[in-house]
């Protein structure tokens, strides 16, 4: 090697790798002098996070780039694995619909069950081929046949489809080729894991049409125990598919049709027993009497040993799929861009709400139903370059629209009335108490977008860029309670609406906003860059679809259950963020060190909340929190140290909080008769530890044909909240989590390796969950163990 390991010593310190790539170097990459660069770094791999062709590195914002290679040398299948390469990204999901991401603490807001609310649009856009999905549970889908993913940082409010405010992903898949071609890959592991994965591409008529198929499949058995049934629940059983054609009718036209379909089914989701909190509520109302009273106790205290005594059947049910067509025409100096595109998700799951062997409730599901339309055209210079004067643009009209149809249903059982009400009632008049209805949502969305920039000089280019955006949205909730005990006193009647209530209403929202971003950026050199960006994101308001809190008894003008109104709407919320980085690469392209700091204020922050209050703790509504922070670190990078040892790693430290939240939900231990609110001004978000790093590395040894290797991942985080409040007792502990491979590539075709997840065997918490009623019940889903598999790759 041509630089001895003393001079990397201080940047090695300091490097934080991102993700080696083995992609083929793009035609402008500069010759490697010494003849012994084996790989291309992601900054050198083309991305279109500004809607044009361009170099990461060459992008003047703070984004991640994950290649193909690095998702199968660290056997990343989907967006949860993701977040353990990018530490800004984070990513919790109790069940497929209660799906969560985050960039750098905002966006969707979900860190426990039962707040996946069908009114709010998510903070994080999520994209596929250049196609927005609407809706976050989406994301908990296995990746199919995936060329590399972006994981873009702040505001997104200029030239993405769909404004976001957080950030946004995107997931280019690959494309088909008029080359035959075919991969195949078969996994077999411990909890009798096995996953199948291939694609198969070639010409249809040469020139003309190509095709591209790929599908996986994902099965694997529970990891958590049923002690009353003698089952393992928590099962994985997910099928992809994806059809591609590629039609080139003439030289300077390209149509790419995509159809696509993704099941997630299973035994699945439970969690199990982590703590109990105290509570102001009487003794008797709190968890430790109410299962003395019964004679139970739960079948473990140490949620790692894995073991539930559930007696609610669980399982999920839930499908997503659609079209889309991509057409691209290049016309002179120009190039248009339509993407059309319709999708659908069907989802149904049932659960057992109160986790324990206690029939409490005994039904809780919400079958529902989403489609969505866009339509999307842009216009776009079609050659960009860096001479004085010169200016890349891009323009374009984004139109959307989706309908969700929710039918929510609930149904509670014989000891529901002791574990939710206090004593004295009729011991069933809660059993068989149920909820039925209809909940309808659709929204459309309008906007004009566009982006220019100026080259300055030769190395100094601003670029500027507006969104005018037109939202419209409107809902309607239409539920009816009926069951439990037949009565007619007045106090039995509001006790059994304490729990569940009849509620009908409507809202609308319509709104238009104005967003965008401005950006200085000053290439010193091809391997040097300094950038200073402002950009402002805008969400419309938000409809609350899972209910609304009612007036109580002496209010002038209204009855006591009247629904409050003026609740069923959420204001906009708006952001702004500053960020300043560097972007740099040394030693001939074998090391990239990127840097990142910014900060970000938002106002009118929406979110979902928990009405620890009410007597149903995962009773969840929309609400505005006046003002939230967030201020970081971050640094991503890598390093070739010699032609057979490759480092990555990112680092981010984050320090989000509510800047003003005087009137927010109490925490389960402040949780009483008189608890209405509690002032969370100050307090740390949740779901965001502080530190957040990954660290990898790939060793290799050439054997002439063949080429043996070993490669390790780590993930660190700190501590998180795991719900809004910041309870003490709803803390997720930091951990280490530490993948690893070792196999052997024969010839270009052919690979063997051994895998490990969770190799030091890592106890630590996804997620937590108050349990219902306010007993001081704490549960969270534990993380998988430790499994060993062996996988087979063939390459045609």
């Amino acid at each position: 090697m041509r630089h001895p390991l003393l001079r990397h010593g201080l940047l090695c310190a300091t490097i934080l790798a991102a993700h080696p790539a083995h992609a083929d170097a793009p035609a402008d990459a500069p010759a490697d002098p010494a003849g012994d660069l084996v790989f291309t770094p992601d900054a050198d791999i083309t991305v279109t996070a500004r809607r044009r062709a361009e170099r990461a590195q060459d992008v003047p914002a703070a984004l991640s780039v994950v290649s193909a290679d690095l998702l199968n040398a660290t056997r990343t299948v989907n967006l949860q694995q993701v977040s353990t390469l990018v530490p800004s990204l984070n990513y919790s999901s109790a069940n497929p619909r209660n799906t969560a991401f985050t960039i750098r603490g905002l966006g969707s807001s979900v860190v426990s069950v039962s707040q996946a609310n069908d009114g709010l649009e998510p903070g994080v856009g999520f994209y596929v081929d250049e196609v927005y999905h609407a809706r976050p549970a989406t994301a908990a889908f296995d990746f199919t046949d995936i060329d590399h993913i972006e994981v873009l940082r702040g505001p997104q409010g200029t030239v993405f489809g769909k404004n976001t405010t957080a950030g946004a992903i995107s997931i280019v898949t690959k494309k088909p080729s008029f080359t035959f071609g075919a991969e195949a890959e078969a996994s077999y592991g411990q909890q009798n894991f096995r996953q199948l994965r291939g694609s198969l591409t070639g010409p249809l008529i040469p020139d003309l049409a190509a095709f591209r198929v790929s599908g996986s499949l994902t099965r694997r058995d529970g990891v958590i125990y049923n002690q009353r049934y003698g089952t393992w629940q928590n099962s994985i059983d997910n099928t992809a598919l994806r059809g591609q054609i590629l039609l080139t009718p003439a030289a300077n036209l390209s149509i790419r049709l995509i159809g696509d379909w993704s099941s997630f089914k299973g035994e699945c989701c439970t969690q199990v027993y982590v703590r109990v909190a105290p509570t102001l509520k009487p003794a008797a109302q709190q968890f430790g009497a109410l299962a003395a009273g019964l004679g139970y106790a739960v079948p473990s205290t140490n949620p790692f040993a894995r073991i539930t005594d559930i007696d609610a059947p669980v399982g999920t049910d839930t499908q997503e799929g659609g079209a889309s067509a991509i057409a691209e025409l290049k016309s002179g100096p120009f190039i248009i861009t339509s993407v059309t595109a319709w999708r659908f998700w069907d989802w149904d799951a049932a659960n057992d709400r109160d986790y324990t062997g206690v029939p409490v409730q005994i039904t809780q599901h919400i079958p529902s139903r989403q489609d969505q339309i866009s339509q999307e055209l842009r216009f776009s210079n079609a050659h960009s370059g860096q001479n004085p004067g010169h200016l890349d643009y891009v323009a374009g009209l984004y139109y959307f629209h989706q309908k969700i149809v929710g039918h929510p249903i609930s149904i509670y059982g014989p000891q529901a009335t002791y574990w939710l009400l206090p004593a004295g009632r009729p011991a069933n008049l809660l059993d068989g108490y149920g909820q039925n209805g209809t909940t309808d949502f659709r929204s459309d969305s309008m906007a004009l977008f566009g982006e220019a920039t100026l080259h300055i000089t030769g190395k100094l280019a601003l670029t500027g860029g507006l969104r005018e955006t037109w939202e419209n949205k409107r809902g309607t909730y239409d539920t009816s309670v009926s069951g439990g005990l037949a009565t007619g006193a007045a106090s039995l009647i509001s006790d059994k609406n304490s729990i569940l209530r009849a509620q009908t209403y409507g809202a609308n929202v319509s709104e238009a906003g104005l967003s965008g971003r401005v950006n200085l950026a000053w290439h010193v050199s091809r391997d040097m860059q300094f950038y200073v960006n402002g950009a402002s994101g805008q969400k419309s308001g938000g409809i609350n679809m899972s209910g609304l809190p009612v007036y109580p008894s002496g209010v002038a003008g209204h009855a006591n259950g009247d629904p409050i109104l003026s609740t069923a709407v959420i204001r906009p919320e708006r952001n702004f963020t500053w960020e300043a980085g560097i972007k740099s690469q040394w030693l001939g392209g074998r090391a990239t060190l990127n840097l990142a700091a910014y900060s970000t204020v938002v106002h009118d922050f929406q979110a979902n909340v928990v009405d620890n209050a009410a007597v149903v703790a995962l009773r969840s509504y929309l609400a505005n929190i006046p003002r939230v922070t967030v201020r970081g670190v971050e640094a991503d990078g890598q390093w070739q140290v010699a032609p057979w040892f490759a480092l990555r790693g990112a680092l981010a430290y984050a320090d989000g909080r509510y800047a003003s939240y005087p009137a927010g939900p109490c925490p389960i231990e402040l949780t009483g008769a008189s608890t209405a609110s509690c002032n969370l001004t100050g307090k740390s978000l949740p779901g965001l530890p502080k530190w957040n790093a990954s660290l990898g590395g790939e060793m290799t040894h050439d054997l002439g044909g063949a080429q043996i290797y070993a490669r390790a991942d780590a993930t660190i985080r700190s501590m998180v909240y795991g719900e809004a409040t910041d309870s003490a007792y709803t803390t997720i502990a930091g951990y280490t989590l530490v993948n690893a491979a070792a196999g052997v590539r024969i010839g270009p075709r052919w690979n063997v390796e051994v895998f490990v997840r969770n190799l030091t065997r890592a106890n630590y918490l996804q997620n937590v969950t108050v349990q219902a009623g306010n007993s001081g019940l704490i549960v969270g889903t534990p993380g998988d163990p430790r499994m060993f598999g062996v996988t087979l790759r063939a390459k045609v």
